[in-house]
């Protein structure tokens, strides 16, 4: 997340970019705030949001415009493990609801667990789990 920007900000920087009107890219940013359930944080700076809320906004920006697939490296890998749940509830309902594929890279064995498909990396090759 950008340090100088809100969380409401820093979900309509891609959209501003793509060419959306300020006052479309806000409405957006608002409604993914309110569905990650921190649309009372969106005036905070990163700094002033704790480790699960800058994952939230993180994801929101992520997704904000529509992509066809998510990679997220270790999205719950700093959260303790109630936030981490949480965080990975949120993301599994966007993947559902928007049809997105996400290929989520994590160390962490019982979100890996939740996944609908689980491949590993052994001697080098994708390998099914």
């Amino acid at each position: 997340l950008l340090p100088e920007f809100s969380a409401l900000e820093n979900i309509m920087m891609p959209q501003l970019i793509k060419g959306l009107s300020r006052k479309d890219a806000a409405e957006r940013a608002a409604q993914l705030l309110d569905y990650m359930q921190i649309g009372k944080r969106a005036a905070h700076r990163p700094s002033e949001l704790s480790g699960g809320e800058q994952q939230r906004v993180a994801i929101a920006r992520a997704v904000v415009n529509a992509p066809l697939v998510l990679l997220a490296d270790e999205p719950t890998g700093n959260l303790d493990p109630v936030t981490a749940s949480y965080v990975f509830e949120a993301l599994a309902a966007l993947v559902k609801q928007s049809g997105l594929a996400a290929l989520i890279a994590t160390h962490n064995h019982e979100l890996a667990s939740r996944m609908d498909r689980r491949v590993t990396l052994a001697d080098g090759k994708v390998v099914p789990l």
